[in-house]
């Protein structure tokens, strides 16, 4: 290959452009003569799709290509829209079907009867078959388009639930589906807020009504009198960037910059600043955040940072600061790639981890805090860019054993959970319900009996420190202490359990009250024990140390 050093921009442009299509040139040259001459027939669509994937992760996780029946999924993306029956869907190795998986509260599938855990059978009459030599990423592509179809149209389901006998058929009238960006707004218990009131708007993701849908619970808090607001964007990644200026319109005069782009194609470099008028630009706000706001929440928590209009409490977010673009292709595919960086009214870029330097192990660099750069709020607080937002407050999580997240992600913690929503017809409100000290006594013994295991950090981490020492040469002085050490780190599930019982339980309780109260009602349940809503709660009830953080004495 050519070199660029020395030569001018056309010279340049020009040896790309050859480069492109030399490298081309030999692809196709490759999958020709494989396609005529290899001993088996090719699978063209399968060997293109996963070189085409393997390209891709080489740029970075947000560029994605999309096949023809994939592109719903795109847009329900970017709309939060899509007509069908309202439950998420997964495979299942041990049934080799698809399950549902929470259906959405007042949608077709809830409404019809439709439960977690339900497997699908039959739809329309006919066998739907098992997955079988297929990937099950392209079964459950195919079961999810035909649970899909044009609003008002009727599906008839048969799904097997677990623990009863025989097939439940059910008619489903399809309608168009939204889920809504703003998942939760209350005015919290007087009790906690010590006779403040204050609202709280849980914000899910950032889809084409966002900002409508946010003003007018903003709107209506108010009107029932809130004097503080806090805004959760704890675990939302975001979405349409144009969402988060509107929301963020909410708050800050009209013409305020919000968010600036820059990418390499001159049509990629815009300004977005709000267009109305704000709805209150007074009101004590706190925007909570943690690892899992990214993207448009950045942008929505980072302006507010930056023009000291609210205090950001919770942990560091993400640190997106890539935008995306859809791109149509042939044959009806899409592609969405990165096409700008943004950054926010201070100057600075949230970006944390570089996808075009990796380091030896593959992975992208992630910018360390020192070669962080410093900007300034509009009062002169000083902020970092290249490590997501980092709060005003900071909160500490509890710390939580691997265990934990081996049994959330567990078909054995999912059968129980299904087999007690099937046995049980009804439960306690959110805010009461608790499970027996029997009950998890019952869950302890059912999860012995199941076979679930996990790994033991501590143990991996041991057996690595083992196989440095073999290296070393210190295996055999040290392999008493190693064994003595080892002996004492067998894991114990049921004294395991119950040592983090009341974390198991809390993630078991939140599943349960799921299973009965959807989304609305897991948040209730999770609101009540909240350190970082506490924590924000407390400094909207105290005017003085809300004032003292924003102006940075």
């Amino acid at each position: 290959m050519l070199s660029g050093f020395g030569l001018n921009a056309s010279a340049q442009s020009q040896n790309h452009n050859f480069s492109t299509a030399q490298a081309l040139d030999i692809f196709n040259g490759l999958y020709r003569d494989l396609d005529l001459y290899y001993v088996d027939t090719l699978d063209a669509e399968f060997l293109i799709e996963t070189a085409i994937d393997a390209m891709l992760n080489e740029l970075d996780p947000y560029t994605e290509f999309y096949k023809e029946q994939d592109t719903n999924e795109l847009r329900t993306l970017t709309t939060g829209k899509y007509a069908g029956i309202g439950s998420p869907i997964f495979w299942r190795k041990d049934c080799d079907r698809c399950v549902f998986n929470a259906p959405y509260e007042h949608m077709p599938a809830s409404k019809a009867g439709v439960r977690t855990g339900d497997i699908i059978m039959k739809i329309d009459g006919k066998d739907v078959g098992k997955c079988g030599n297929k990937r099950p990423s392209d079964y459950t592509s195919d079961i999810s388009a035909r649970l899909r179809g044009e609003a008002g149209t009727i599906l008839r389901l048969a799904v097997k639930r677990p623990g009863h006998s025989g097939l439940i058929e059910m008619e489903i009238r399809r309608e168009n589906i939204k889920r809504p960006s703003v998942a939760y707004t209350t005015v919290l218990d007087t009790v906690r807020t010590q006779g403040t009131k204050l609202g709280y708007i849980l914000l899910e993701s950032f889809t084409e009504e966002t900002g409508n849908d946010f003003s007018l619970a903003f709107k209506n808090l108010k009107s029932k009198g809130v004097s503080g607001l806090v805004l959760d964007l704890r675990g939302n990644g975001g979405g349409v960037m144009q969402q988060a200026v509107e929301v963020v319109s909410n708050f800050l005069p009209r013409g305020s910059k919000i968010v600036e782009t820059r990418g390499r194609e001159e049509s990629e470099n815009k300004v977005l600043k709000t267009m109305t008028l704000p709805v209150d630009a007074e009101i004590p706000l706190v925007v909570l955040v943690d690892y899992g706001t990214a993207s448009a929440s950045e942008i929505t928590s980072g302006a507010l940072q930056d023009y000291d209009r609210a205090v950001i409490v919770g942990q560091r977010t993400y640190g997106k600061g890539l935008v995306q673009s859809p791109r149509r292709l042939p044959y009806n595919t899409m592609m969405k790639f990165t096409s700008s960086k943004y950054y926010i009214p201070s100057g600075r870029c949230v970006q944390a981890r570089d996808f075009k330097h990796r380091g030896a192990d593959g992975q992208p660099l992630h910018l360390p805090d020192s070669l962080c750069r410093t900007f300034h709020t509009q009062t002169g607080r000083p902020v970092k860019d290249g490590g997501g937002i980092t709060p005003d407050i900071v909160t500490r999580l509890d710390s939580l054993p691997t265990m934990l997240t081996y049994l959330e992600l567990s078909d054995e913690f999912f059968d129980y959970c299904v087999n007690y929503r099937n046995t049980h017809e009804a439960i306690a409100p959110p805010e009461e319900f608790h499970l027996t000290d029997a009950e998890f006594e019952e869950f302890k013994a059912y999860m012995g009996e199941s076979g679930f295991t996990y790994d033991n950090r501590t143990k991996t981490a041991l057996d690595y420190v083992r196989s440095l020492a073999r290296q070393e040469g210190y295996a055999d002085e040290a392999k008493a202490e190693f064994e003595a050490l080892e002996a004492k780190l067998v894991r114990n599930l049921s004294d395991d359990l119950q040592h983090w019982q009341k974390e198991v339980r809390s993630s078991l309780e939140t599943a349960i009250i799921g299973a009965y109260y959807y989304d609305h009602g897991m948040v209730t349940y999770a609101l009540k024990d909240d350190p970082t809503l506490d924590e924000a709660v407390r400094i909207l009830c105290h005017p003085e140390e809300y004032q003292r953080i924003l102006s940075g004495k």
